[in-house]
């Protein structure tokens, strides 16, 4: 079986950065619910465990993502046949976000199911069209061989319980996000080259940030809805309202003033783009993560602005800024080849800043954090500019 006879689906490559198309701005909707999803599941279960069990339902959202979102890169979204792919696939993704918030309950085998089935039907599609004899066939072939090893992992959590889902959930992720950094490597199809990645680099890095603003505008609700419930607006409430938007703010002029074009043409420009590619993918996972959990600290203290800090709340609401600046430092050092001393600045404020805050209130360590952030961003942007000059 060949492609030859066949409907191309490929993406045609003429030289032109190829554009996000409408079709996979539509797919990316149903990721605005899995996030919002996320970020509530975490604010209900701010213990270590529910952390961890945040954690891996996390990287199952990003997962399903990311390898559509390789899949897209290579095969044209404006075909019929992969149009039909990115819907159903989209389909299925609303009603694993809708079983998420029960994942580690009674909807585990549901959430399961529909996530392997994404995987691996995804896959199994495009090698199926691929055949044999195409240059990105053994990649696909590889791929599916590896999905297929955690989609038993998947199930197999899905129909156990506590701990042992965990367990199992947590080895399926490491399967899928770990094997393409050995090139997919299995018995009798040997592995995969990064140089055999012919992504378009315009079109990955653009897909990565339009993710991120995805979880920017989560943030963004999460901050709306929490000011909406509240039954009286104190002079704290709207305080800690302007204080989480501020954080907002700086969260993107960190990530898209100073960075955003230039991994663009760090993928365009390299060598092996297919590599940079999947080092976007892995440094982009620790940003939006840094998102979702600021946004928990954010809703925590518009709730509870004069509310009293304990381990939970100081997790969130610090570990949020140190995640994401810690995720845009490795992202940058991927794109300009070193780590930013704006973001080892802000870091080192922010650790400084655990120790001293709990005789704070919510309120006032969330306004720390935003302030760190922002400076961040000043010193940064200015650094670039000058740089640049």
């Amino acid at each position: 079986m060949n492609i030859q006879g066949k409907v191309n689906l490929l993406r045609t490559r003429d030289g032109h950065e190829a554009k996000v198309l409408p079709i996979e701005l539509f797919f990316d909707l149903v990721y605005v619910f899995a996030v919002t999803q996320l970020s509530h599941h975490l604010l209900e279960n701010l213990t270590p465990i529910g952390a961890l069990q945040t954690l891996v339902l996390w990287f199952a959202v990003w997962l399903v993502w990311q390898y559509t979102c390789w899949v897209s890169n290579w095969f044209d979204p404006n075909t019929f046949q992969i149009r039909m792919l990115l819907l159903a696939i989209m389909l299925v993704g609303l009603v694993m976000s809708a079983a998420l918030p029960d994942a580690f309950g009674e909807r585990g085998l549901i959430f399961a199911a529909c996530y392997a089935a994404m995987q691996i039907g995804r896959t199994l599609y495009i090698v199926l069209y691929l055949g044999r004899s195409h240059a990105l066939s053994k990649n696909f072939q590889r791929m599916l061989g590896w999905l297929c090893i955690s989609g038993a992992f998947w199930i197999a959590g899905g129909l156990s319980y506590g701990h042992s889902r965990l367990i199992f959930w947590a080895l399926a992720v490491a399967c899928e996000y770990l094997s393409p950094m050995f090139g997919l490597w299995l018995p009798g199809l040997g592995r995969s080259q990064t140089q055999e990645w012919t992504i378009e680099g315009g079109h990955m890095a653009e897909r990565c940030q339009l993710f991120v603003i995805v979880a920017l505008g989560e943030s963004i609700l999460v901050t709306g809805a929490s000011l909406s419930h509240m039954a009286n607006w104190t002079a704290p409430t709207l305080i800690a309202f302007l204080v989480a938007f501020l954080g907002s703010l700086a969260m993107w002029w960190i990530y898209f003033d100073t960075s955003s074009e230039a991994g663009t043409e760090a993928i365009v420009h390299s060598k092996d783009p297919g590599r940079i590619g999947a080092y976007f993918h892995y440094t982009h996972v620790i940003i939006v993560a840094g998102v979702i959990v600021a946004a928990v600290g954010n809703e925590l203290a518009i709730a509870h602005p004069s509310g009293h800090l304990d381990n939970g709340s100081l997790a969130v609401l610090i570990g949020g800024p140190i995640i994401y600046l810690l995720g845009n430092g490795i992202y940058k050092t991927v794109v300009y080849a070193w780590f930013p001393l704006s973001h080892m600045i802000g870091l080192t404020a922010l650790a400084v800043l655990i120790p001293l805050t709990y005789r704070a209130d919510l309120l006032m360590v969330s306004g720390l954090t935003t302030a760190i952030l922002i400076i961040v961003a000043i010193q940064e942007s200015v650094s670039r500019r000058a740089r640049a000059a």
